[in-house]
This record gives structure tokens, sequence and C-alpha cells, in this order.
């Protein structure tokens, strides 16, 4: 589908947008209200009967036995590390986050990180790549669930460094995210430290179509500092993104036009009312209001007179902003964002946050009260049956 669909003249972001706001204003409680409650009375977590006892499976593809699962389950790889692309390079290592960016029929187009740090050469062409010292990127890969085999495959960006997790959009694009703020010359390495080859500043957020070439430019209004992972509202088309550092913020991009993400907007980070620090002492269920600082640069990379990762951070702290401990994975699901603290909570196990936009509400719906339970979570998915 086109950007203009010539049956009606209607543009497709307005479409999906106008569809989102639908089906958001009809969203009941999340899917996770049992386990709050579950957790906020202090019951045992209950699992169900499940499927039956796990077995070692064999992979469809390789014949070797890679997962154990239940009897009668399936599945099969592909994508392997070093398994020719289409162009015949070979397919980069280092596999992370990915989505299924957009949807065909039978047939799926999937958007994969490839989380390579420090320096090195592109494994993308030139006119997708961002740094030609920048080893990192993504790749897209067409699967046709059908037949169960891999039809297609390409570097999709290149030049970036650390492309650890993002997320996907409605309108049929991947946002990878660079957890770093590496720059040219900055120093890099544990036992032999050197300075980096780069040629450009990192800690961006790039976006990658399913099915067109990517435009190798940072969005620089979405902020540069160690980025984790992005939840985008199709109801708003509002941005939601996570830090991962000890010190960590949650942030909302406001886009001037929905979709079009390269034409910049505003960046600012979540205040809870009454509490700033939220990485321990709260009680599951607790709920805060919350309000929004804006960011004046979201492209300060650093802390005045420090060499921190934190100059975003910084800006909204000053001003009042919440303090997480190292925020991963996000998602939106049934009108609400999800995110995680992966090292949150009294036991510095993890937290579970709610983000209702409507009500601009926050809620802690869940906490690992030991490593047995729940044992430093990172990214996540809400499963289409809650």
């Amino acid at each position: 589908m086109s950007a203009k669909d010539s049956r009606g003249g209607v543009d497709r972001r307005s479409f999906l947008r106008g569809t989102a706001q639908a089906v958001g204003a009809a969203a009941v409680a999340g899917p996770l209200q049992a386990l709050l409650a579950r957790n906020a009375a202090g019951e045992p977590l209950r699992s169900g009967p499940g499927y039956g006892k796990l077995i070692e499976t064999p992979d469809e593809t390789t014949g070797s036995p890679l997962l154990k699962l239940p009897r009668g389950f399936r599945y099969l790889t592909f994508g392997w590390t070093g398994d020719p692309l289409d162009d015949g390079s070979p397919t980069p290592p280092m596999h992370d986050g990915m989505a299924v960016a957009e949807a065909m029929y039978d047939r799926v187009v999937l958007v994969r990180n490839h989380e390579l740090s420090g320096d090195g050469t592109t494994f993308a062409g030139e006119r997708i790549t961002y740094d030609p010292k920048g080893p990192g990127g993504t790749s897209n890969l067409v699967f046709n669930c059908e037949t169960g085999k891999l039809e297609k495959s390409w570097a999709s960006i290149g030049g970036t460094v650390r492309n650890c997790a993002g997320g996907p959009t409605p309108w049929g694009s991947w946002l990878t995210c660079e957890e770093t703020v590496d720059g040219p010359g900055d120093m890099f390495g544990t036992e032999t430290v050197r300075p980096l080859a780069l040629k450009q500043t990192h800690g961006w957020i790039f976006e990658v179509p399913a099915s067109r070439p990517a435009a190798p430019v940072p969005i620089s209004d979405m902020g540069r500092f160690v980025h984790e992972a992005v939840a985008v509202d199709p109801a708003t088309g509002y941005v939601y993104e996570t830090e991962d550092k000890a010190t960590s913020g949650f942030y909302r991009f406001i886009p001037r036009q929905y979709g079009l993400l390269h034409l910049g907007g505003k960046l600012q980070m979540l205040k809870a009312t009454g509490r700033e620090d939220l990485r321990k002492g709260l009680e599951v269920g607790e709920v805060f209001k919350v309000q929004w600082v804006d960011i004046q640069d979201p492209t300060l990379a650093h802390s005045p007179e420090a060499k921190d990762g934190l100059g975003v951070f910084s800006q909204g702290r000053r001003q009042g902003g919440a303090i997480f401990d190292r925020l991963e994975g996000g998602w939106h699901h049934s009108g609400l964002i999800y995110f995680i603290s992966t090292s949150g909570g009294d036991a510095g196990a993890g937290q579970v946050w709610e983000y209702n936009p409507r009500r601009e509400q926050l809620r802690l719906i869940f906490e690992s009260p030991n490593r047995e339970v729940l044992d430093h979570p990172d990214n996540m998915t809400v499963s289409p049956r809650g």
C-alpha cells in the first residue's frame, strides 16, 4: 500500500492514526492485571498446566537439537551468521533486537539488529552507510510463513555502532537504536585501550523501512544517549524511549508530523509527581501521576565537564525527571506502554512498569522479589493473548 491510496486519496499514515485512536479508545484494562493483583496481594506466582514436558527437539533446518520444546512443537532456523545475503556477502554476527516490520499475506519482513561495537568496516553499501568505520547495523529478511522458507535477505543499514534494541512502527519500519555515545577519538577497549577510528558521532536512532532503502541519517531530535528500546503509540505517533544506564530516564518523542520522524520534534523526560527516585523502596501497584519536562538540547552526549553519557538525562534530572535503574525493553499494547527496569527493585532483580498515556499515569505492575522468580529481565513483548 503506497503512502497515497489511489482509491480514495487517503494518506496511509492518517488512516493508521485514525484507526489506532478508535481502537485505543475502546481498550480495556491492561493484559497484566492478573499478575499485578497476585503480586500486590503477596500471592505466589502460579503457572498454568502448560503443554507437557520439555524434550530435546531438532531444528528442522540443521537437524541439531537447539531447543527443548513440548512434544508436537516444531521450529526452524534461518539467517545464521555467515549465511550469504542476496548480494553474496555474509550475514553479519551479533544478532540482537528484531521485529516484524511488515506483514504481506503469507510473508513477513523481519528487521534484525547486529550489535557490533567499537570500530571496523561497514558491512553495508555506501548509500545506506552512516559511518564507514561503524561495524553495526541491520539486515532485513523476507520469510514465507506458508512454505517455511527464507526468500530474501539484505543489509538494510550500516555504519552504526552497538545496535542493541529498537522497536517496530505502525507505518512499516523499524527504529534501530545505538546503545553507546561513542564518537571519533573516544577511547575503547579493556585490556588494550585505543582511540576509536569512527568518523561520526553515535548514540542515535535510525529508521529502517521494511521494503525500501533506508536513509542513513540519525533522527537527532530523538536524542543522543545510551539507547535501548522504543515503543510507538499508534494513536498519536509518539515514540517512547528507554535508556540503559544505572541512572536512566524514560523519554517520549513528539514528532512534528505523524509518522515522519525525520522532520523532527520535541524530546521530553518523564517526571513522577511526588517521587523522583523510582529505583527501589516502592510497593507493587503504586501509581504516580506523570508530567513531562522538555529536553532543551537532545544532542548533548555528556553532562557538563564530564564524559558520562548522561547529557540528555542530566537536563531532565535538573527539572525533577524520574530516575530508573537500567531501562531496557519497551512495548505498546492496547493503548498502554510497558517497559522494563532490568536492575530496579529492592532486590535489584527487575521491575515491570506500565504507562497510561490517556490518564498520564505510571504504575509499577511487577517487582521481582529475588532472582529465582525473575532475573534481570531485558527486552520484552506482549502476547496478543495478554
